[in-house]
């Protein structure tokens, strides 16, 4: 356990110095969104596509673990809304509540994280973790918006989700790695070279921008911030682990891995998706700061206890 803590500590220590960049305001927020949008667009593509492309196709799509991280996921976004339906809250912003409870910082965070505490094997699983969030949720929570204001689902609607779907560069990354590694076509020395150098950026460059954006989020709703918080940190794995382990059981190590990317604190996607839409973004930003700041504690005894499986 301990171990495990020291291990992740330079990550967070990452992040803590993004924080005091962004808070002393060495880097402003203009800084901050550009940082971002090179990992988001550059390096961490880079990264993806290489893992994709350059790993066997049967190692990345494991069908099983699929079905149980998304059933798993689907339990605690179910709960996080019901929660908010007895409090009397509107569709959109149970939706974004329910983003918060169940979707983590898997591509900024859990990418580079996991695949040094457990080893490049759990690349496969975690890029499936992500796509499944990308692609299912992220789709999902614009649909409950749009439904909730207009009252129904329009061909507007699902024009946008696709556009997002088709723009998104981890989505597009990850499929031309695996569509790359499903033909077994090899990739050339020299855009290897050129994918690992920049995909190199990608692990302190997510860090420190996740630092530098939650200097400017605000602790505001801190009771709701704190039960979403918990959602994310504690229920979320519990119920992904309940699935994994038990109800539709697949091998150990990528149980282990989901498990791990489920008790990844909110992503910060859900606060941009959320001030876009003007859906609660004081509630989303206090749940990604609160549970930023608590995962420090909580990841390290998840990932210590997935290691004995």
């Amino acid at each position: 356990m301990v171990d495990i803590f020291l291990r992740t500590l330079p990550f967070f220590a990452i992040i803590g110095l993004g924080y005091w960049a962004g808070r002393s305001r060495f880097f402003t927020e203009e800084a901050t969104a550009y940082l971002t949008k090179f990992v988001f667009f550059f390096a961490l593509s880079a990264m993806l596509f290489r893992f994709a492309a350059t790993l066997p196709f049967a190692e990345i799509f494991n069908g099983r673990l699929v079905m149980g991280y998304l059933l798993g996921t689907v339990v605690v976004y179910v709960l996080a809304t019901l929660v908010a339906w007895m409090r009397g809250l509107d569709i959109p912003t149970a939706a974004v509540e329910a983003q918060c409870a169940a979707i983590g910082n898997v591509g900024f965070l859990g990418l580079p994280m996991l695949a040094l505490l457990l080893s490049e094997a759990a690349i496969g699983p975690v890029m499936l973790v992500l796509t499944v969030d990308l692609v299912v949720f992220s789709s999902l929570i614009v649909i409950l918006i749009n439904a909730g204001r207009d009252g129904r689902l329009t061909p507007a609607t699902l024009r946008l989700i696709g556009l997002g779907l088709i723009k998104n560069p981890m989505i597009v990354s990850i499929s031309a790695g695996m569509l790359w590694s499903a033909f077994q076509v090899p990739v050339p020395g020299p855009l290897n070279d050129f994918l690992t150098i920049l995909g190199g950026a990608a692990t302190p460059g997510a860090l420190f921008a996740i630092g530098a954006s939650l200097a400017s989020k605000s602790a505001e709703r801190v009771q709701v911030a704190a039960w979403l918080s918990f959602c994310k940190l504690v229920i979320h794995p519990a119920c992904v682990a309940v699935v994994l382990l038990w109800l539709i059981p697949v091998a150990a190590f990528p149980a282990a891995v989901a498990i791990s990317a489920a008790a990844l604190p909110v992503a910060g996607n859900v606060y941009m998706l959320a001030a876009h839409y003007g859906v609660a973004p004081h509630r989303a930003s206090a749940a990604i700061l609160l549970s930023t700041a608590a995962s420090i504690l909580t990841v390290p005894v998840v990932i210590a206890w997935v290691a004995t499986l």
